[in-house]
């Protein structure tokens, strides 16, 4: 049995964070299943892993970790080989263009595709509700001005740190990898050749592709 486990449900876009991270490195891993639906996130148990009551969390041996970035961080530390380093430590310059970037993803990418995300997909097909439009077409707007900042940058590198793949293009995937099949979405990355690139080279990872296709129905 693999030391290393995460404890998530099949489908989430921060645990699909870490998974990423962990196939990339060719960590050996267990994925322990964590029913949402039932509320086992909730529970005293997943409690105990992660305070918050939400997915992932994370554990290697007696080590317990949550939030998916400090866990991916972790992972690529620890697993990190002469062939697969997506962090560049030994770099202070790239490391911290690594940093820049993955903080413009949570602070700027995911703030303005997650809303959109969750109201065009979660909202009507898990909780059965109506999607809120104008919610989808502010955020669409924010959406065009971060992706118009990256189509900048990847007209000058090929990835968002530099000419190499790193952390800060992977933690983009999840959320993307679903999102881009909203054609408002998709719309976006197609009117920026550059960021359409980008997009393409991420998918064909070998990685990417033990992400699932699509949400269950």
């Amino acid at each position: 049995m693999a030391a290393v486990k995460v404890f998530c449900p099949a489908i989430s876009t921060a645990s699909i964070r870490v998974i990423l991270c962990l196939e990339e490195v060719g960590a050996e891993y267990e994925r322990v299943n964590i029913d949402m639906a039932t509320g086992e996130h909730k529970s005293p148990a997943h409690v105990a892993k992660n305070p918050f009551g939400q997915v992932p969390a994370f554990q290697d041996g007696d080590l317990v970790l949550f939030e998916s970035r400090a866990i991916g961080r972790y992972v690529l530390r620890k697993f990190k080989a002469s062939d697969v380093d997506l962090l560049h430590g030994s770099s202070l310059e790239e490391s911290a263009m690594i940093d820049v970037w993955l903080e413009v993803e949570a602070q700027q990418y995911d703030k303005a595709i997650g809303p959109i995300f969750y109201q065009a997909v979660i909202i009507p097909r898990f909780y059965g509700g109506t999607t809120d439009e104008k919610v989808v077409e502010e955020n669409l707007v924010k959406l065009a001005k971060v992706l118009d900042v990256y189509e900048a940058r990847l007209s000058q590198t090929k990835y968002l740190a530099g000419d190499f793949f790193s952390f800060a293009d992977l933690s983009h995937y999840p959320v993307t990898h679903f999102a881009i099949k909203i054609p408002q979405v998709a719309a976006l990355f197609d009117a920026r050749p550059h960021v359409k690139a980008w997009w393409e080279s991420l998918e064909s990872r070998p990685a990417s592709k033990k992400v699932p296709a699509g949400l269950p129905q």
